[in-house]
């Protein structure tokens, strides 16, 4: 049986030895191993073999020796085909490259972007909160008790009861703030973020925006501190020669309240369909925090002051590239964000 295994190990390593590709050598495999193959054969007459044993440890020897053999054969000739295969495709690095297209930043986080890079330089810090919310933070301590007729202005979606919401306004991450602060650091912020109210969608209503509020509590704060920070802004966001002003305003959370104008940037205020024929272009609402906000949020009107303002993304982003319809910033058509990228403007 020794001399028998023997010449079959030497006729499968010829055989294999001499093979020259990939398709003879699974014929192979199938002459050894297949249904009617040597190997397979020998195995079927272990039946009948006196030492069965030692029938077995040869013919497992035989079955091993030929995987090992094609294996190592299969490998130096798929290596020989790859070599040959990279020899004949050659790559012309001269041919120009196809264009690969590329996403671009939504519209409204390169404004949010903007503004906060703005205020980072003056001292600001950005800071999150929830989107849902509770009652408390919403409105009451914002000097908006519950039957305040000015709820109406801001209804908003409700969640399980009248205590939890979808907010408003970012106004609420101001009063977690303070009352974190404790009632007696400074407080230096911008919290821009996602609001809800039960508005009908329409070319210039959502019932999802994007606002960016800011608050500065210290002591000292008056009106002109306000006005100098809308004077940053405006000057950044829409030109140096940007003038802004001040107008009489009424919020619950700010007294005095003020709405902010700048200057017509398409017909430099002679009078234009942008401006309605005014010369001026209302972008947002501010004021002094109220005595009340404070004191709810741990402050002592007696010491500190601060004023708080808001930006609606969408109103500085429809003013800044043209868009006249607030539902472009939320349909799925990418053609329209390609205009607007950032690396374009």
């Amino acid at each position: 049986m020794k001399e028998k295994i023997d010449v079959l190990l030497s006729e499968i390593e010829n055989d294999i030895k001499n093979v020259s590709n990939i398709k003879d050598l699974n014929e192979l495999k199938v002459k050894y191993l297949g249904k009617k193959g040597v190997i397979t054969i020998l195995q079927s007459g272990i039946k009948e073999a006196i030492d069965k044993k030692e029938y077995g440890m040869f013919v497992n020897k035989a079955k091993t020796f030929f995987n090992e053999s094609f294996d190592n054969r299969l490998n130096e000739l798929e290596t020989i085909e790859l070599n040959k295969k990279l020899e004949s495709e050659n790559i012309d690095i001269s041919l120009p490259s196809t264009k690969i297209p590329i996403g671009s930043a939504n519209i409204l986080e390169n404004i949010i972007e903007e503004v906060e890079e703005v205020f980072m330089s003056m001292g600001y810090d950005v800071v999150d909160g929830p989107e849902v919310e509770e009652d408390k933070y919403n409105f009451e301590l914002l000097n908006i008790p519950k039957g305040h007729p000015a709820r109406d202005a801001q209804d908003t979606f409700y969640i399980e009861d009248e205590n939890i919401l979808l907010r408003s306004q970012t106004s609420p991450v101001q009063a977690r703030t303070m009352l974190s602060a404790g009632g007696d650091k400074p407080i230096r912020m911008i919290c821009p973020g996602k609001t809800y109210r039960r508005d009908q969608d329409d070319a210039t209503h959502s019932h999802q925006f994007m606002q960016i509020e800011g608050l500065l509590v210290d002591k000292n704060i008056s009106l002109s501190d306000l006005k100098g920070t809308f004077d940053v802004i405006a000057k950044k966001l829409f030109g140096e020669n940007c003038e802004t002003r001040f107008r009489p305003s009424y919020y619950q959370f700010t007294e005095p309240s003020v709405e902010t104008d700048i200057s017509c940037f398409v017909c430099k205020g002679k009078g234009c369909s942008l401006c309605k024929n005014t010369g001026w272009i209302t972008v947002s609402g501010a004021g002094m925090v109220h005595p009340n906000v404070l004191k709810n949020c741990g402050y002592d009107p007696n010491v500190w002051s601060g004023f708080a303002f808001g930006f609606g993304a969408e109103r500085l982003a429809m003013l800044k590239y043209g868009i006249n319809d607030i539902r472009t910033f939320y349909q799925t058509d990418l053609r329209e964000s390609k205009y607007f990228d950032r690396r374009d403007v």
